[in-house]
């Protein structure tokens, strides 16, 4: 009996191990995934085609919070022309989930744009997935949703 529990308890342990939700910045296997949304976030304000196109995976899905979806040509290609310009890009309450080589990413986006030529701000509620691909981390998949109206 007791040997079960013993194997019961290590195998509880290993899979939270495996799988393991913590804020952004407090180390462990996420850190590289984190630094890469971070180069995201600074090539997304001063793109840079090159630095984008390492960042993003060939598959990517990039959702807004609008409905309309980006591939990688897409995306890139619009922030690189100033179709979507971002001013600035502040963000908070990250949290960071990793299962094996995907790691889920979810922040709270303030923004300021300049959309062909329009000031703008926005406050969005994001979701990125990432997931390493031959030793870097790529955007698999992103998607916004705009917060609920504050009552």
């Amino acid at each position: 009996m007791k040997i079960k529990t013993m194997l019961g308890v290590l195998a509880g342990s290993l899979a939270l191990c495996a799988c393991s939700v913590m804020p952004a910045g407090s180390g462990g296997a996420n850190d590289s995934a984190v630094a890469a949304a971070e180069k995201l976030r600074v090539a997304m304000v001063d793109p840079d085609q090159a630095v984008l196109s390492a960042l993003v995976a060939d598959e990517l899905s990039y959702g807004h919070s609008g409905g309309r979806i980006d591939t990688k040509a897409s995306f890139i290609g619009d922030l690189v022309a100033g179709n979507s310009d971002f001013v600035s890009i502040d963000i908070s309450d990250q949290t960071v989930k990793v299962v094996q080589d995907v790691t889920i990413i979810r922040h709270t986006l303030v923004a300021k744009t300049n959309d062909r030529g329009v000031a703008g701000n926005v406050k969005l509620h994001v979701l990125q997935v990432w997931q390493r691909q031959g030793g870097a981390w790529k955007l698999l998949a992103r998607q916004a949703v705009r917060p609920p109206a504050a009552t």
